[in-house]
Formats: C-alpha cells, structure tokens, sequence
C-alpha cells in the first residue's frame, strides 16, 4: 500500500491569507529521478534524468507505473524537463551543470512517441566551455506557450532565471534572453496552461528551501512586466524537479528521491 500525506502551510500572499495544501504520495524506485511530468493518454508520464535510459514512463495519479516506452534515436545525455503542445512532445536534454556542453538539445517526439526531429540550441553569450560551477547555461525548465518553447535557465551565479524564446521548428538556434526574472533560487521546472493562463515554476536553495511560483493571466507578449507570486514548499528531504497545471489553484508536482526513501507525486492546491 502506498504511503499518503497531507501537509498545509499557512502564509501571506499581499494581504489575503493563503493556504498551500499538498498531498504526497510515493513513487516507484524506477523513476527515482524524475524530472519531467506531463500529461499522457490520461496518465502522467515522466523520466529519468542524466544518465538515465531514454525512456518514458507513464503512472497513475495514485502512483502505479503503467509502462515504460523507449525513445529511439535518441541519448539521456541529461534530460531534465518535458512540455508538450497538441501535436508533438518536447523533451528538454538541456541539462549543464557546469556549462560545458556543446550538444544542447531538445526533442520532438510525436504523440505515438516516435522521435520525428531534434531542435538544436546555443547561447549566444557563452564564449567559454571550461567547467565552471557557477554559472548560466544550465536550463531544466521549459513550458510550451503558443507557438514557442519558452527556456528558464537555472543561474547558480546570480540566482535569477534568464527566459530563452525558441520556436518549434527543428533547426538550430543562437539563442539570447528576451527576459529576467529575480526568483532567488535555482529553477528545476516549468509548466503552462493555456486555458486559465497560468504559468508555474518551481526552485530550489542551496539551503534546502522549496518554491512554487505562480504567474497569473500570464502574457508572452509582456513578458518583462510578469508579476508571479511566490509559495514554499514544506516538503524535506525532497528536490522538487517536475511540474504540471491542471489549473491557477492546482499543481502536480514530482520529486526525486534525494537517497532518502522514494521519488514522490504531490498535489499542491492553493486555496483562500
């Protein structure tokens, strides 16, 4: 029998109170690294991520994996996020944890999970592949918002997070930040719902500390004036990696299993 757990925690967001309300419930060993979520022929799906088989995993909202579908063609070099649009499924292999990669990409995978083409990408401002810890080309968030792929990068140098523009269209892209955001932490996922206009990240400190960020009625075409809301996350030990809306109060979350227990699926509600 899966373990399940109920958390709130009370805060202030303005001057309304708020209430965060998770549910928490176990995983299996086989996606202990989960850093993807999406939804998939009524079910999440999800993968591993650096090192990881290039595999899909599909499981329920109580946990229970379903199957497990392999990617041909393509490598888990660091898979770190999946979004996906009515047609096609973007896997993020973008992960950089010390920004010496050369061969960031994402792909595009149609919705009967047959890699059909691989986009391509490179910062512009990236002049140097030498390792280095703290830096800005790491990325392990992407959301599918209208006709592009919008890219938050995870900046253990300034702790902010640099939005990235890059179309659908497979090909390859120098790409440059249209916008900034000061989150004050490292983002690690990313998820937008068309139909409530929400958008949701989510983020770490190298203290432990867990965020969720909401941003309201988001506008692309206003990007440098978004105003999000930001919620922690009472969960420890845990690293929150995985996001999807399912609408601008409710959230599914997933986390890795940081070699304590198992990776675990929360639903976040907020609620006043």
């Amino acid at each position: 029998m899966k373990k399940l757990h109920l958390i709130s925690l009370l805060f202030f967001s303005g001057t309304l109170l708020a209430q965060l309300s998770l549910k928490s419930i176990e995983l299996p060993k086989k996606i202990e690294e989960t850093s993807g979520l999406e939804y998939f022929r009524g079910h999440f799906i999800t993968h591993n991520d650096s090192g990881g088989k290039p595999k899909l995993y599909s499981f329920t909202s109580e946990g229970d994996l379903l199957k497990s579908y392999k990617i041909k063609g393509a490598l888990n070099r660091d898979w770190e996020e999946l979004t996906a649009d009515n047609n096609y499924i973007y896997i993020c292999d973008t992960g950089n944890n010390y920004a010496t990669r050369k061969d960031l990409k994402i792909y595009k995978v149609d919705k009967d999970l047959i890699l059909r083409d691989s986009i391509l990408i490179r910062y512009k401002n990236q002049k140097s592949f030498k390792r280095k810890s703290k830096n800005r080309y790491d990325a392990e968030a992407i959301a599918s918002v209208d006709s592009v792929l919008l890219l938050f990068s995870k900046d253990r140098k300034k702790l902010t997070t640099q939005v990235y523009s890059i179309p659908k269209v497979a090909t390859s892209y120098v790409i440059d930040p249209i916008a900034e955001f000061n989150v004050d932490a490292l983002i690690t996922a990313a998820d937008y719902d068309p139909i409530s206009k929400t958008l949701a990240l989510t983020s770490y400190t190298f203290a432990g500390d867990q965020y969720l960020y909401r941003f309201l009625n988001f506008d692309i075409k206003n990007l440098k004036n978004s105003k999000f809301e930001k919620y922690t996350i009472p969960v420890k030990p845990a690293q929150i990696e995985a996001i999807k809306v399912e609408d601008s109060s409710t959230f599914w979350l997933t986390s890795e299993d940081e070699g304590e227990g198992s990776p675990r699926l929360f639903k976040a509600c907020i609620s006043y």
